[in-house]
């Protein structure tokens, strides 16, 4: 991504507002902050400059990615994965998902403002169509029974043609729905969702958008599951299913939700107060 707002972008809208908040925070209150990446490519690769290519958005993304430049500044991925299934949400059909730990805000924009990373950026504004990325802060999440059953011993296990999923959701509440409304949906499905082998794997306030289209976001959660259909077991739960009625459709008023194949994974290490 690039929040320079110097540069030109045509994948998404920079917030002026949160780029001042990233570049001005004070040493002192400074500190990591995880880059949530929602990553829609063009079909076929368009270089502003016009020159000819073969590549498709995919791969002049996967050109730019600025693995040195993040090394450089202590930061890493912590998860990557492929959109399997995009639930809700009509448009964009994202294609990929991405956290990336920095670790302080100033890092991020030190990292953006390299003529080195610059020089990367013509490629991801060539593959990328369209991006959200959230500057998020992790937030705290419900405590697991004692007694939740390890994946061997759940109705759908891991498997060779089904193995784990983690499935995330974008949110944006209702204004004082979060703590009231979404709370009582959450109590309700965890009470479903735990027997079929629910992890959470990390939930994060949104504390900006630095690039989007112009919408604000609350919170991102990960959940992972043993496998696609323990997921949708829970998720065609007549109880469930009642819950979200009642509780969750009032509660959002915007989401996003996706089954997602990791690639790299090692977010919940990311959020161990060791890593901080």
């Amino acid at each position: 991504m690039a929040p320079n707002s110097n540069l030109t972008i045509r994948y998404g809208q920079i917030d002026p507002v949160y780029e001042q908040v990233l570049r001005t925070t004070s040493p002192e209150d400074d500190g990591p902050v995880w880059m949530i990446n929602l990553m829609k490519y063009r079909e076929q690769a368009d270089y502003a400059d016009g020159r000819e290519t073969t590549l498709t958005g995919q791969q002049a993304d996967d050109t730019y990615a600025p693995f040195a430049e993040l090394a450089a500044i202590g930061a890493e991925i912590v998860f990557a994965a492929v959109v399997e299934t995009q639930l809700l949400g009509d448009t964009p059909k994202w294609d990929r998902v991405a956290v990336v730990k920095y670790p302080s805000r100033r890092a991020f924009i030190a990292m953006q403002d390299t003529e080195e990373f610059q020089a990367k950026h013509v490629h991801k504004d060539a593959g990328m169509e369209q991006t959200i990325v959230i500057g998020a802060q992790p937030m705290a999440m419900p405590a697991m029974p004692l007694d939740a059953p390890d994946w061997a011993d759940v109705p759908h296990p891991p498997t060779v043609d089904d193995p784990s999923v983690v499935v995330l959701h974008l949110l944006r509440y209702h204004d004082g729905m979060a703590d009231t409304e979404m709370v009582s949906y959450q109590t309700a499905a965890g009470t479903v969702a735990v027997p079929h082998g629910v992890r959470l794997a990390g939930w994060f306030t949104a504390e900006g958008t630095i690039v989007g289209d112009g919408r604000s976001w609350d919170q991102v959660r990960f959940n992972a599951f043993p496998s696609r259909d323990a997921f949708m077991a829970v998720v065609f739960d007549p109880d469930r299913l009642a819950a979200q009625k009642e509780h969750r459709e009032t509660a959002i008023a915007d989401t996003y939700t996706m089954i997602l194949r990791p690639i790299i994974d090692t977010l919940a290490q990311s959020l161990a107060p060791s890593s901080a």
